[in-house]
């Protein structure tokens, strides 16, 4: 949960992204024995294993590596519902776009070191695969329904009609039943989903349009090399 959800616009939106995104997937992973990413600030990690795997890795997303270099050896990475802990996120566009820069190259690097996962006959495997839909979404987002909008706003409507009719019934979908379920486990602790109206809005309307670019970014400066970027 986040905990400092209250202090401005940009807050709020990430509240729900807690909630709605990134806590619901890895419930669905964990359930399926296949969670992508134990968050360095929130995970418990079994010393033995962490020794054999080579500790923790010199890299950006070093939690995301780490985590694929357990599941490179068979082990077991799980997801606590029911375990309720706070974060503080960042509160500016500036280390927004820092962090989640970071998330995405972390992303790349896993699969840079530890492609072969793509391979494994196991469930898990079908998560790292929709880990790459998920780069193809990003890219598809921000080539398409960024420009969608932007044209929409000047009266030019051939390419939102398609997007609206296609991606938002589905979208509005999959954020209902994911809203159900979280909000379902909240009540069986004795909790309440704090109500975040504006955050909700905020998160539905102007978030992936601030977040796709910036993970397309991301991925590009882990794929792209070093000595090129500086040519560019």
């Amino acid at each position: 949960m986040v905990g400092n959800s209250r202090q401005n616009p940009m807050t709020r939106m990430q509240e729900w992204d807690y909630f709605q995104g990134i806590s619901a997937t890895r419930r669905v992973q964990s359930l399926c024995q296949g969670t992508l990413v134990a968050p360095a600030t929130f995970s418990l990690y079994r010393t033995d294993i962490l020794r054999v795997v080579g500790g923790w890795p010199e890299c950006a997303g070093e939690d995301i590596v780490l985590t694929w270099a357990i599941l490179r050896d068979h082990h077991r990475v799980g997801y606590a519902e029911d375990a309720i802990a706070f974060v503080r996120v960042p509160t500016s566009l500036a280390s927004f776009f820092e962090q989640r820069r970071r998330w995405s190259r972390g992303v790349v690097e896993a699969l840079k070191t530890y492609g072969s996962l793509l391979f494994r006959r196991k469930l898990s495997t079908f998560f790292i695969w929709w880990n790459l839909l998920l780069l193809y979404t990003d890219l598809i987002y921000t080539v398409a329904l960024i420009p969608a909008t932007v044209l929409a706003c000047t009266g030019i409507y051939w390419l939102a009609g398609p997007v609206l009719v296609f991606a938002v019934p589905m979208a509005l979908l999959g954020n209902l039943v994911i809203y159900a379920v979280q909000s379902r486990m909240f009540h069986t602790l004795g909790l309440n989903v704090r109500r975040n109206p504006l955050g909700l809005l905020g998160y539905a309307l102007i978030y992936g349009l601030l977040l796709k670019p910036v993970s397309i970014a991301g991925y590009l400066s882990c794929l792209i090399p070093r000595h090129a970027r500086h040519r560019v």
